[in-house]
């Protein structure tokens, strides 16, 4: 059995994440370790924070036995956003506290701390682009997942990655393009899935549904590799 503990509190992100792996592994979140410590996401990229996330909670995990039974245990972290041309590639990394950003000679800094709700988000994208047309519009979703394996439960059991250092991450990414709508729509998703556009669509995320965003999403293209490291893997175990 491998357990991956996803490293977030968010339940559309970790909803998302079960879905697209599925069997067979044994799911853990941040809600499962009330005591872990908060990371501070302070790196200039989405691999950065993604490691720094998997990184410092694999260290938490191997500091004390807090996982119980024979399992293969890693840590997943993922940080993704919205890159939009006409913004230079902002909100990016501020995506989920866009909202709680100044705009200031030196670029983004942070005025509050925490994220901003998704609908302050939505709000202040689509002022910063209102003398934007549509056709130049244009970004995409990025998400880069950084996945660390826990030492001890490295030593117990086979696992699918070969790490130089301990709590060296290894990456897995993936990009959605699409375009910015004027206008939110439809009711489901989370973060800007309301406001954006897949490349071949005409239907907001928000509008598509969970089926359609899963098979198109850049955190269901990121996956897709991670998981074809552990069906590797297995195909490559003694059968019992």
């Amino acid at each position: 059995m491998t357990t991956l503990l996803i490293a977030t509190r968010n339940a559309h992100k970790v909803g998302e994440i079960q879905a697209i792996l599925g069997a067979p592994f044994r799911f853990l979140t941040l809600n499962d370790f009330p005591a872990a410590p908060q990371v501070q996401e302070d790196a200039a990229t989405f691999a950065g924070n993604a490691a720094k996330k998997a990184g410092e909670l694999a260290r938490w995990l191997a500091s004390g036995s807090r996982v119980s039974g024979p399992t293969s245990l890693f840590v997943l972290a993922d940080d993704s956003g919205l890159e939009v041309d006409a913004l230079n590639g902002a909100p990016g990394v501020h995506s989920a506290r866009f909202a709680a950003l100044d705009r200031s000679a030196d670029g983004w800094s942070v005025s509050a701390t925490g994220n901003s709700p998704d609908a302050d988000n939505n709000a202040k994208l689509l002022r910063s682009l209102q003398n934007v047309p549509l056709e130049k519009r244009t970004g995409r979703f990025r998400c880069v997942m950084a996945l660390v394996a826990v030492p001890e439960a490295r030593r117990e059991s086979a696992s699918p990655v070969c790490y130089a250092d301990e709590f060296a991450a290894q990456f897995f990414d993936g990009t959605c393009e699409g375009r910015i709508q004027s206008a939110p729509t439809g009711r489901g998703g989370f973060g800007y899935d309301p406001l954006f556009v897949p490349v071949g669509y005409q239907q907001s995320f928000a509008e598509l549904g969970e089926g359609v965003k899963n098979q198109l999403s850049h955190r269901a293209k990121a996956l897709a590799k991670l998981k074809t490291v552990f069906e590797h893997v297995d195909t490559q175990l003694p059968r019992s």
